[in-house]
């Protein structure tokens, strides 16, 4: 393919754009880590410099659509396509209102609205975007396609409505299924209502599962009893989709880093800022040691995941959004993941949030509270049993010596200071034996400490040698 693209595609990418660059439907089931977010911004650019289109409209969830804005358009639309990229907030000053309003102003560079999905479920989001849409020829995409799987969502409901007179349509995910092969019906009526020969979902699910009849308390209810003719779904899906899966992409690199963010609830930010004027009185008052600098970022981090420490020593919830987008990257990853967390506290939580999504036997512990002569055999099962997708644990208990190969992803829920923990607990799944690219995914609250640790640990800083005096208060 000749084009002039800012960062070299690799083989896999280069086939998918191939496949779809100009097609009115496409959908992108490319596994996390292999790329798909640039290949949708070549497409975006093969088709805006073919005259094809002037706007682009990406639909993200909450954890990622910021880094379209900040990292993906700037690192891969290539430099010679004059554009005006812009950040949906629902929230916003006058200044910022001028912002969006550059996206109506006439020219003829690429104007490209980035909206997170849940915008989708308020009135104002979903008049705006028709707005754009209305003023534009433009590609659509939905990023992570699975927020729209449920037919009865409202957000699912306007995404799919206001797709109807789209000129171009994209979907991306690495796993279209995450529960059942009917998530797939929504998710492809984004597309094109025929592209899977049902008009309806109901129809859909006549011809690919198999219904029984329950009873519930004196009611009688259709549910779900198995699945049919699911070769002949997956053919119809060939036609307008590429599937490529980590294990396929052999000029993949080693490692890739990735990040979700998430935001402080209002509890937790009336908390946070508290504890920040307290950790600054603190310090301003008395000589500052590492243990007592770190003790103050332990107390703020501990709020951004969720929970904190009171005077009289017991632990206290707090609302947090952090397991809701652990869960929804879990929703996303194809195959087996080790996830870490610097908390105990943490841990429990993951645990019981992991059995209530995907049931008792898909997970192992190892940490502090787990019973040493159950650690041994609780890898082995993490290595050898399909059945088991997750191991939770913290680095200072499980982040040395141990082979966790059989998974190429691993989720950082929350991290500690110490530079040698997080390079010994990454390593746990790059080791001999392990033949995939392997991805990191962290997750973080922006502008908050949290942030600043997980940016000064993936640069390689030993937080506790550096975070004292003035360079301290200025993390806080």
């Amino acid at each position: 393919m000749n084009y002039k693209f800012k960062t070299k595609p690799y083989a896999h990418q280069l086939k998918a754009l191939e496949m779809s660059w100009d097609k009115k439907a496409f959908a992108y089931f490319m596994e996390m880590g292999t790329g798909k977010s640039k290949v949708l911004i070549d497409n975006i650019s093969m088709l805006y410099d073919k005259g094809k289109i002037n706007g682009a409209l990406i639909v993200a969830p909450k954890g990622v659509y910021k880094n379209w804005y900040s990292a993906e358009i700037p690192t891969h639309m290539s430099d010679h396509i004059e554009k005006k990229a812009v950040l949906w907030q629902a929230m916003i000053n006058k200044k910022q209102q001028n912002i969006l309003d550059t996206l109506f102003k006439t020219g003829t560079d690429l104007h490209i609205l980035i909206m997170n999905v849940e915008a989708f479920s308020t009135k104002k989001g979903v008049d705006f975007a028709a707005k754009f849409l209305n003023s534009h020829e433009c590609l659509m995409a939905i990023d992570e396609s699975t927020t729209i799987k449920n037919p009865d969502a409202k957000r699912t409901k306007n995404i799919v409505g206001l797709g109807e007179d789209v000129k171009y349509k994209r979907i991306l995910t690495g796993s279209p299924v995450t529960k059942s092969p009917l998530d797939l019906y929504k998710q492809c009526e984004f597309l094109d209502t025929w592209l899977l020969d049902h008009a309806s979902y109901y129809t859909f699910r006549t011809r690919y599962a198999v219904m029984k009849t329950a009873h519930f308390g004196g009611r009688s209810v259709q549910i779900v009893a198995g699945y049919k003719n699911l070769a002949e779904l997956s053919d119809k899906l060939k036609n307008f989709s590429y599937r490529v899966l980590k294990d396929d992409c052999l000029d993949l690199p080693k490692k890739t880093f990735m990040k979700r963010i998430v935001t402080l609830t209002p509890d937790q930010f009336k908390l946070y800022q508290q504890m920040k004027k307290q950790a600054l009185a603190i310090l301003n008052g008395k000589m500052i040691t590492t243990a007592n600098a770190l003790t103050q970022l332990m107390r703020l981090q501990q709020i951004t995941c969720g929970h904190f420490k009171s005077d009289d020593g017991v632990i206290q919830k707090l609302k947090s959004n952090r397991l809701d987008e652990l869960m929804n990257v879990l929703n996303e990853i194809e195959g087996k993941v080790v996830i870490w967390a610097h908390w105990q506290s943490d841990v429990r939580q993951i645990i019981e949030a992991i059995v209530e999504e995907f049931g008792q036997g898909t997970f192992v512990d190892y940490y502090g509270l787990t019973p040493q002569d159950e650690r041994q055999q609780n890898i082995k099962r993490f290595q050898d049993d399909d059945k088991c997708r997750f191991f939770i644990g913290t680095p200072q208990t499980g982040g040395y010596g141990i082979t966790l190969t059989a998974a190429s992803n691993m989720i950082y829920y929350s991290n500690g200071y110490d530079l040698e923990k997080r390079q010994q607990s990454e390593a746990r799944i790059d080791r001999i034996g392990q033949t995939k690219p392997m991805t990191y995914i962290d997750i973080m609250c922006e502008d908050t400490v949290d942030e600043r640790i997980v940016k000064a640990l993936r640069k390689k800083v030993n937080i506790a040698s550096q975070v004292m005096g003035e360079e301290l208060k200025a993390w806080i």
